[in-house]
């Protein structure tokens, strides 16, 4: 079954900036598979952090055999881009085929809204507070911090979104002395949780530190694998289906955290409703929903995703799954 590739390029809606870099545009790969009458796709967001970039993703899509299937392409590709969209391209095809939907698929039940964080990009502490300010509104907010100066931006959002709840994204960029000194602020001004403050290699020192605020193991979590070294460090896992390698290891993933006593985050690159739609069903009644990429564009697919007071709904079959 040959795979298509493409390249598609989403304008933000504001340049988005954490503590890695900014960017002005969600850069993504669609896969496509067919069977002929039928046909399936999915989006996957290369990541630099990981090695990957989109002409290395497309060259792993590009290798795979041509009898692949779902089943073979959990062995044939690492967890990563790659397997993300080819995974999801392969269950979107199966619900073509069936006209079954996904989630009937995969024996779950039948999904509904769930709310999401809307991220607020790394800026000045003034920046920071007008953002909060102009979001308000929402009841979840995401900050993107990570720097030597995070306790003024943090006091600022706060300010703007006096009763919004709050997580916090450091990106790995805090050490563990520096983790340790914001912890009682964090507290303070009523964070619910914080994402990945230590670098993945160095998280060690979460092992023994006291943990008022739950913490969250992102770039530290890929898969089933992972978990065994996050015992004693973390109180939450953040899946993403870029780093499960898509949605058959994103739902294995979420049975077995949760079956060792981890909570659950659902989580996202900047990408399109395409592909936060296979995620909106990893996120049923997870602790924490982050799957705010389509809000943070400019321009999205077609039969997009709906966002409303409710949160971010399921796709409608026009769109995925």
């Amino acid at each position: 079954m040959p795979i298509e590739v493409t390249r598609d390029v989403f304008r933000l809606a504001q340049v988005f900036r954490i503590s890695r870099g900014a960017r002005t545009e969600a850069k993504v790969l669609t896969a496509r598979v067919r069977d002929g009458e039928h046909s399936g796709w999915g989006e996957c967001v290369p990541y630099a952090r990981y090695g990957e970039t989109l002409d290395s993703v497309a060259a792993q899509i590009a290798g795979l055999p041509e009898d692949i299937n779902r089943t073979t392409l959990q062995d044939a590709l690492e967890p990563g881009a790659a397997r993300n969209a080819v995974d999801c391209a392969f269950w979107d095809l199966e619900a073509k085929r069936t006209g079954k939907r996904v989630w009937e698929l995969a024996g779950l039940p039948a999904p509904g809204p769930e709310i999401t964080a809307y991220t607020l990009s790394l800026d000045e502490p003034d920046a920071m507070r007008a953002q909060a300010q102009a979001n308000a509104h929402r009841p979840l907010l995401k900050i993107k911090l990570g720097t030597p100066d995070d306790m003024p931006r943090l006091e600022a959002v706060r300010a703007g979104a006096p009763d919004a709840r709050i997580i916090v994204d450091a990106n790995e960029g805090w050490s563990a002395e520096v983790y340790a000194d914001l912890a009682p602020h964090l507290v303070r001004l009523g964070v619910a949780l914080v994402e990945q403050p230590l670098p993945a290699g160095e998280d060690d020192a979460l092992i023994g530190m006291e943990r008022p605020v739950p913490v969250c193991a992102d770039e530290s979590c890929h898969d089933r694998a992972s978990l065994p070294a996050l015992r004693g460090k973390y109180d939450v896992v953040n899946i993403k289906l870029d780093k499960t390698g898509g949605l058959t290891e994103a739902l294995a993933l979420r049975a077995a955290a949760l079956e060792q006593g981890f909570d659950v985050m659902v989580g996202c690159m900047v990408g399109s409703s395409l592909a936060m739609a296979p995620a909106t069903l990893v996120a049923q009644g997870a602790a924490v929903t982050d799957l705010d990429g389509p809000l943070l564009l400019a321009e999205d697919r077609d039969h997009a995703l709906t966002f409303d007071a409710a949160g971010v709904h399921p796709p409608a079959p026009d769109l995925w799954g």
